[in-house]
């Protein structure tokens, strides 16, 4: 990550199939917060993108995941509470394929994980450009994410594969 007015992160979309053959994703809350999200975090110097996704994938939901495809960056500004200047900041993502691990060992950052079918996934998520990239995600795995009403927030969207 780099420090200043810009930052680096990277994450993942983690898919499992869940008993009912559908896909779901993990989702974490960060410890202090009250909304679900996408796991996420800084770059290290000399690490690529991806194996930041990984490893920050990893950390924060305790599961052991392999990249699949690239599912492209947001971009958004907020403002650093500590020192008050604006930070803008580049995220990419990646769509993940569950291979081990066990969500009860994320890390400390992490107050809860959770498994959740791609439409409640679509429901939970606080953030809309998250939900870009969880559609950009279902888009990928084939899977219709047509809401039935509005963006998915105020609906229910239905997961099917296509």
């Amino acid at each position: 990550m780099q420090r200043g007015a810009v930052q680096t992160s990277a994450g993942g979309v983690v898919v499992r199939r869940g008993a009912d053959g559908r896909p779901e994703v993990c989702l974490i809350r960060p410890r202090g917060r009250r909304v679900w999200a996408l796991p996420k975090g800084g770059v290290e110097p000399g690490e690529t993108v991806v194996d930041a996704a990984l490893r920050e994938v990893g950390e924060e939901t305790g599961v052991r995941a392999v990249a699949e495809r690239d599912l492209g960056a947001i971009q958004y500004t907020f403002r650093d509470r500590s020192h008050g200047h604006a930070v803008h900041k580049t995220v990419h993502y990646f769509l993940m394929r569950a291979v081990g691990g066990d969500t009860a060992d994320h890390d400390h950052e992490v107050a809860a994980t959770r498994w959740a079918p791609l439409d409640e996934a679509l429901r939970l998520l606080a953030y809309p450009n998250e939900r870009d990239v969880l559609r950009r995600a279902a888009a990928a795995l084939d899977v219709d994410l047509t809401p039935t009403r509005g963006d998915g927030r105020d609906g229910a969207p239905r997961a099917a594969p296509r």
